[in-house]
């Protein structure tokens, strides 16, 4: 296991800072509790999970913070959501288009072939992700160096090739570099390895981790998988039915659960499953 932090931060090292937040949705003449008062903290240079069974929210509950939801009807959206002390919920689209464009945060999906456009070559698609700083003439030599950064052999080819002539570690591993062009404080990593074979998963899981650690950079990874909670992350959120259920280090988390769904979760998890550790 991931030898984690004692849960101990300084006061001014918060990121994000989310309490009781709500997204009910309305779905035909049904409301649909998503997320029913969760709460989560990112510290700087932290990897945080939340974990939860399918339906539990815990998807819903970063792309809320994030705002990029999918196209439903929302019926409520509250709670306090700060980023560096910045509310995200009250925000212009304008401004958080530019926070995220500027140090802010950045996440990437379970499907990528989903969010890559199918008719732009890969260089095309992480140029315009580049913080504006990062633009001009040096564009495509840093689209290479993030290409580069994320573990291609060649990124020069992989640059020029379109979404399709690539296998899906690969898609997951532009998507990640593309995330990676603005320079984020926080990577949102959202079931990032549910596509992929066993093989694939772990080296894309070593990529994430290598990142974080190598960019001092924070990351919340989503999943249903406490194997890779208890590989990588520092912290912990176990939800439940929209709800925040329990919040523990990793290690109190699997020595001590203090919640009767946390430990049935870990009863149930299959740790050892990988061929090696993502952090051998």
């Amino acid at each position: 296991m991931n030898a984690v932090n004692t849960g101990l931060h300084a006061a001014g090292d918060m990121l994000l800072d989310v309490r009781n937040l709500k997204v009910h949705l309305r779905v035909s003449d049904q409301i649909v509790r998503a997320v029913d008062g969760a709460d989560l903290k990112v510290h700087q240079s932290e990897c945080v999970g939340v974990v939860g069974e399918s339906g539990s929210g815990k998807s819903t509950l970063v792309r809320a913070v994030s705002r990029l939801m999918p196209n439903l009807r929302i019926e409520e959206l509250s709670g306090d959501v700060k980023f560096e002390g910045r509310d995200l919920l009250s925000m212009s689209d304008r401004d958080l288009r530019a926070l995220r464009r500027a140090r802010g945060f950045s996440m990437i999906f379970q499907d990528p072939l989903g969010y890559l456009n199918p008719t732009q070559r890969v260089e095309r698609q992480i140029a315009e992700a580049l913080s504006d700083n990062a633009r001009g003439q040096s564009a495509g030599q840093r689209v290479c160096n993030l290409l580069d950064e994320v573990g291609f052999a060649d990124p020069r080819n992989v640059a020029r090739r379109f979404p399709h002539e690539l296998s899906g570690g690969m898609r997951q591993r532009v998507m990640i570099a593309m995330a990676l062009a603005s320079d984020p404080k926080i990577l949102f990593a959202d079931e990032p390895t549910t596509a992929l074979d066993a093989t694939v998963q772990l080296q894309v899981l070593e990529t994430i981790y290598r990142l974080h650690k190598e960019r001092n950079m924070a990351v919340a990874i989503i999943t249903h998988d406490l194997g890779v909670i208890a590989e990588l992350c520092d912290r912990v959120y176990v939800m439940k039915g929209g709800q925040t259920v329990e919040s523990a280090s990793t290690i109190d988390l699997f020595e001590r659960p203090q919640h009767p769904y946390s430990a049935r979760l870990i009863g149930l998890s299959t740790h050892g499953r990988h061929e090696k550790s993502v952090l051998s």
